[in-house]
């Protein structure tokens, strides 16, 4: 599989960004989580392809585009949406379902069938699990950063009580997780993006 550039990855988020706001908002996040999965990586020692890693991690909240509306405000009552039009995206883009995975497979620790019926999501009901160690890895990273506003690095223990709001099953995946990957330093991120901690 041949894979974009960061200068092309950079040219799609400029295509479908609405806005210069929206565009600074997602690709600085976007940058961040690929920060943090490389840091990840290179820490585990794990033999994962860095590239896709890196690629996965640039795009994976694509989707958060289409979420805005001619004004510019972003629908956040919709955002569990942001990874199914992500996908979409890179359908359209052309773009392999190995790479459009780390756009639908990254939301919380995961979504499956079962959550999807159960809590009524506006989403195609599918398993969006991240399956590779490579979709993983993001789904991972993106836990330590939130566009909020303004945007906040979240720290494990923070994301562990997040989580649990959605059931022990949840909270364990996010412990897998921990355990496989380990937890980022954050301290020159925060440095370089100036965003506060939670």
């Amino acid at each position: 599989m041949i894979l974009p550039t960061v200068e092309e990855v950079r040219a799609l988020h400029e295509k479908h960004a609405p806005t210069r706001e929206a565009l600074d908002l997602v690709l600085t996040h976007c940058e961040i989580v690929c920060g943090i999965a490389e840091q990840l990586l290179a820490r585990t020692g794990l033999l994962l392809d860095a590239e896709l890693v890196r690629v996965g991690a640039l795009l994976h909240d694509i989707g958060v585009y289409r979420l805005y509306d001619g004004d510019g405000r972003l629908d956040h009552r919709g955002y569990i949406r942001h990874g199914v039009l992500g996908h979409e995206i890179l359908r359209e883009e052309g773009y392999p379902e190995r790479l459009r995975r780390f756009c639908s497979c990254h939301t919380g620790v995961g979504l499956s069938r079962h959550d999807i019926r159960e809590q009524q999501l506006p989403i195609p009901e599918a398993d969006y699990l991240a399956e590779s160690a490579e979709e993983q890895l993001v789904m991972y990273a993106d836990k330590f950063h939130s566009k909020t506003t303004p945007p906040t690095f979240l720290t494990a223990d923070t994301y562990a009580a997040h989580v649990a709001r959605f059931g022990p099953a949840k909270v364990e995946a996010f412990d897998l997780l921990r355990t496989r990957f380990g937890e980022p330093d954050l301290t020159s991120a925060r440095e370089r993006y100036g965003h506060p901690q939670s």
